[in-house]
């Protein structure tokens, strides 16, 4: 079983795709938390790195797991360039669980959170090709069921984001926000929200107070109507792995 974490797609099409290569079925980590998994003799984790750490959602999923301690558990990171304390955070909230993790790397993914910063996402297409031998090593050193813990050291300068409110001012530059004179009631930015933060009030969308910085409301809207930090984001910038359509995040 594989478990995933997914805002614009990135970390859903890397679990697929592993998921191919080893035979196994895919799961958001929304969906396995609580369940009884202890049955599942392998289980891999893939997420993506957001303000130097795992996603405040996944650090509170994690913990809800039910595993067993003689699974092969595995991470696989989705990022722009780095990993920081990502797999260290979640390798330690397994290990209280008495759980260990015998395999770990990353992929380099478009950065979507990339528009926060003046950038555009669509301009990282080039990472799909330069890393794509990088996941076809991942998969078949999980298939032979190696033990390699890759990018997994302890990174102080994470640790000091995530235990300060230096987060939650990172965070700020990434925060959503709707347009109402743009927004047109639709839906999707709600449908899309993985933490159920986003609703409809008088046929307008309002963002709650538990958002995770996915971003997948801004890139989803289709009226770009949902702006990051106060900043209107153009059609053009909008970002989503190219095989990952709406509908597969509306499944989820």
């Amino acid at each position: 079983m594989i478990l995933y974490f997914s805002g614009t797609g990135n970390s859903l099409a890397i679990a697929r795709r592993l998921a191919e290569r080893l035979d196994e079925q895919v799961m958001s980590l929304y969906d396995a938390a609580g369940k009884d998994l202890t049955h599942e003799k392998r289980i891999g984790l893939v997420f993506p790195t957001y303000n130097l750490e795992a996603p405040k959602a996944v650090r509170t999923l994690v913990p809800q797991l039910h595993l067993s301690p003689s699974s092969h558990v595995w991470i696989v990171i989705t990022c722009g360039a780095q990993t920081n304390n990502a797999i260290w955070t979640v390798r330690s909230l397994l290990r209280k669980q008495g759980v260990r993790v015998g395999y770990c790397h990353k992929i380099r993914v478009p950065d979507s959170s990339a528009i926060a910063f003046g950038r555009n996402p669509n301009d990282q297409a080039w990472k799909f090709d330069k890393f794509a031998s990088r996941l076809t090593t991942i998969g078949d050193e999980l298939a032979a069921g190696r033990k390699r813990l890759h990018f997994a050291g302890f990174d102080p300068f994470g640790w000091l984001i995530s235990h300060t409110r230096l987060e939650e001012k990172m965070g700020a530059l990434a925060q959503p926000g709707v347009n109402e004179a743009a927004c047109i009631g639709c839906g999707i930015c709600a449908k899309v929200c993985p933490q159920e933060n986003i609703a409809l009030t008088d046929k307008k969308a309002h963002i709650g107070n538990a958002c995770t910085w996915c971003l997948g409301c801004v890139h989803f809207c289709p009226q770009q109507a949902i702006m990051v930090n106060g900043k209107t984001v153009a059609k053009e910038q909008q970002y989503h792995h190219p095989d990952i359509q709406l509908k597969d995040m509306l499944k989820r």
